[in-house]
């Protein structure tokens, strides 16, 4: 082997694992930003105020399966 190729070799590795590091970093900012996404619909869910539809009685309280 040549030196001129241990030393393309070792350059090619050292690049190899800043790209890996960086998409790993970039996954976890990703997955971060889903989660925070997440957090934030489900609790939007939940804050809905129950306001009372003026319906009648028989409206609302059944589906429909067989349709």
């Amino acid at each position: 082997m040549d030196v001129s190729n241990i030393a393309a070799l070792s350059t090619d590795l050292a690049q190899t694992r800043q790209n890996q590091a960086v998409g790993i970093a970039l996954l976890k900012k990703t997955m971060e930003i889903q989660g925070k996404t997440a957090t934030s619909l489900i609790d939007s869910i939940s804050q809905v105020p129950s306001v009372p539809l003026n319906l009648p009685d028989h409206l609302g309280k059944n589906i429909d399966t067989t349709a």
